[in-house]
């Protein structure tokens, strides 16, 4: 089974469409059609932030009452003040699990893919420094798939991320598919919007949530039939049951950092998302291997969720993680002003990561 952390490229046909190729030709379809529907054609409009990042930011209006209207008019003093209630911008966020590329049924339990399809979900939101607030779930299953099972594993992910499950859909299929979109946004009032992949700049430092490699090495251990020991089972539950650093990703936003992805191409393939939204380059001068790990799973395993985070202000964010107990993040290199390949020790990085190709 080729996954998204098997540290293999995933190699296509001849000729295939390349993931990120596809993407950018639906974002311009996409962005064509919105035009028409915006004023001034600002697609996206100004403070929003659609295809391209871990999640879309919206700008929207909150719903009003005729008595709710009536009073800010009063306050307001014209009609057409009173006609332009506050907003707010809502963060959404949407993944897939699908059997035998994301997941190996022979690995883990129905339980494990139900928590790790919302977690993935909401660790797109964590990217950005914001928290989830409800989610929609669509599962497409063979004949015989326990939605019991399938759903004590979304419900263990929402309590501990807080998310509130409020809908969805199901449908047969050959193989299990689980689709789950969340809608979030920020908490506190710190004058800081939500992170993006386009904030670094040059001089900026890199940091990570944790070390990196544990769900490729579990899924290796896991394949061998070497996951007895306590160290491995705790590289197995890496790769069944990640961690989205909701907490993290917003401890950062709030203490000022530029830009964000989390880590789950591989580390190789972010770094290099995170460099061309931001137009930098990077130089890496260590790895944070986590214990079991090799070296190849930590730059191209993917799947760790662990946030990468760029501040200009590094002991301003080592500080906030250690004020609010969190392990503090781990620094990993710099952003330069030179765009090229990625570097290590002065030494590019070579190409990997996980690709879909079609």
């Amino acid at each position: 089974m080729h996954s998204p952390n098997s540290g293999d490229p995933g190699a296509g046909r001849e000729n295939a469409v390349d993931e990120f190729d596809a993407i950018e030709r639906l974002r311009a379809r996409f962005e064509a059609v919105a035009r028409g529907q915006y004023p001034h054609g600002e697609v996206p409009p100004s403070g929003d932030t659609w295809i391209g990042d871990d999640a879309a930011v919206v700008t929207t209006r909150a719903p009003m009452t005729d008595d709710q209207a009536k009073h800010q008019a009063n306050r307001a003093g014209t009609q057409e003040e009173a006609a332009h209630p506050p907003t707010f911008q809502a963060l959404l966020a949407t993944d897939l699990i699908v059997e035998g590329v994301h997941v190996d049924l022979e690995l883990c339990s129905l339980d494990d893919v139900g928590y790790k399809a919302l977690m993935v979900t909401v660790s797109d939101l964590a990217a950005m420094g914001a928290w989830p607030e409800y989610a929609l779930v669509s599962i497409a299953g063979p004949r015989g798939t326990d939605f019991d099972q399938l759903g004590a594993g979304l419900a263990a992910a929402a309590a501990e991320t807080g998310c509130v499950v409020v809908g969805g859909d199901l449908s047969q299929s050959p193989t299990l598919v689980i689709s789950t979109a969340a809608f979030g946004g920020l908490r506190g009032d710190t004058g800081y919007g939500p992170l993006l992949r386009s904030g670094a700049n040059a001089g900026d430092c890199l940091l990570v949530t944790g070390p990196l490699g544990g769900s490729a090495a579990g899924l290796r251990l896991l394949r061998s039939g070497m996951a007895g020991s306590q160290a491995a089972a705790v590289l197995a539950g890496a790769y069944r049951r990640p961690t989205a650093r909701l907490r993290q990703g917003e401890v950062a936003r709030q203490a000022g950092a530029s830009a964000a992805i989390d880590i789950s191409d591989g580390l190789v393939a972010d770094i290099g998302h995170l460099a061309r939204a931001s137009g930098v380059g990077i130089a890496l001068d260590r790895l944070p291997v986590i214990d079991g790990a090799t070296r190849d799973e930590v730059l191209h395993g993917g799947e760790d969720y662990e946030l990468l985070i760029a501040t200009r202000e590094p002991d301003r964010l080592v500080g906030a993680f250690e004020a609010e107990e969190l392990r503090p993040p781990i620094p990993i290199g710099v952003c330069v002003a030179q765009i090229g390949p990625a570097t290590l020790e002065g030494h590019p990085l070579p190409p990997g990561g996980w690709r879909h190709q079609f």
